[in-house]
């Protein structure tokens, strides 16, 4: 009954139950890409880890803001991805959208088989249990060095340009109108998942477990699949990486990628869509530009800023959005 009670809440419900039309924020998002492409060009590599990030913590949205799925371990899809695209380049093909589309039904299946024995548990064990499960896979990956690379990583393969046109260049140019494209339709993808009555559904579940079990939904089954989509996009963002940078190393299992994806969501706002955008470009950025004013103690000067972020918004910036238009509505259609 949450979402009755809480004004922020109710632009998001009133959301769920629309049509897939673009809005106002989409336009903005692509006019804002469009602009950076044309008036940033040096920043375009930079960019491009943004536009990765964001289809990244979209994919943790899905799982935490949409189905109230726990986990600090998600960076084992996007890991899992990385390298399945990265396997796949080196020893099938070079072709990139055929290396996405390999890298998110891996990732998916394992979102399967470890959603099954994960999701069977709750609140700090299933933390737990994420953070253990990719624990295992990280640390296979490093004993598997004649195979992974181990802490060199994973490198030496090709990558065709895309749709045999397109090759990737020194300047990035390339690499980010292809991630901007990619990201256009998991964001789009993102929408119908949520918006749709599986979407509905697991905010049901996210509010009330037991509540829509004796309604007669198999909430496990659920879960489960929600688990799989959200690992399915995540690896699509490994993959990406994998393609753009040529390199897939340990990092993109560890748990501070897990951190830091949590920290976007966060600084965004949980269970919005457009906060895993807004958190991405305020978290890629403010990492940047603190690491370019004082490379040795960075994460001090983000720390502090993402702590002042969260004091003025606890509800992520997308969410404080929300609640002041929800203030001014409400005083507009005052007498």
């Amino acid at each position: 009954m949450r979402e009755l009670r809480d004004p922020s809440a109710l632009p998001e419900m009133r959301s769920a139950l629309r049509t897939h039309r673009l809005g106002w924020f989409e336009v903005v998002m692509l006019a804002v890409f469009a602009a950076v492409y044309y008036l940033l060009p040096g920043y375009l590599p930079l960019a491009t880890q943004v536009a990765i990030m964001i289809i990244f913590a979209i994919s943790l949205d899905l799982a935490l803001g949409y189905g109230g799925i726990e986990t600090l371990g998600h960076a084992v899809f996007y890991g899992i991805g990385g390298y399945a695209a990265g396997f796949y380049a080196l020893y099938v093909c070079q072709e990139p959208i055929s290396g996405l589309l390999v890298a998110a039904l891996v990732a998916g299946l394992f979102g399967v088989l470890s959603g099954i024995v994960v999701l069977r548990a709750k609140g700090l064990t299933l933390v737990m249990l994420t953070l253990a499960c990719a624990t295992m896979v990280h640390e296979f990956a490093n004993s598997m060095r004649a195979i992974t690379g181990g802490d060199d990583g994973l490198s030496g393969y090709r990558i065709d340009p895309v749709l045999g046109l397109f090759r990737f260049d020194l300047f990035g140019r390339t690499a980010y109108v292809y991630s901007v494209c990619v990201l256009i339709v998991v964001f789009l993808l993102a929408r119908i998942v949520a918006n749709s009555n599986f979407g509905l559904v697991a905010r049901g579940i996210r509010s009330n477990s037991q509540r829509m079990q004796l309604l007669g939904v198999p909430v496990l089954n659920r879960l489960v699949l929600l688990y799989a989509v959200s690992g399915a996009f995540a690896g699509i963002a490994g993959a990406l990486s994998a393609q753009v940078t040529k390199l897939v190393g340990l990092n993109t299992l560890a748990f501070t990628l897990s951190g830091n994806v949590l920290i976007v969501l966060i600084l965004g706002g949980i269970g919005r869509l457009y906060g895993a955008v807004i958190g991405s470009i305020v978290f890629v950025v403010l990492s940047d530009r603190a690491a370019a004013i004082d490379p040795f103690n960075w994460l001090f000067i983000l720390g502090g800023l993402i702590m002042l972020v969260v004091w003025l918004a606890p509800d992520g910036i997308v969410g404080r959005f929300s609640a002041l238009t929800w203030q001014f509505r409400k005083q507009e259609r005052r007498p």
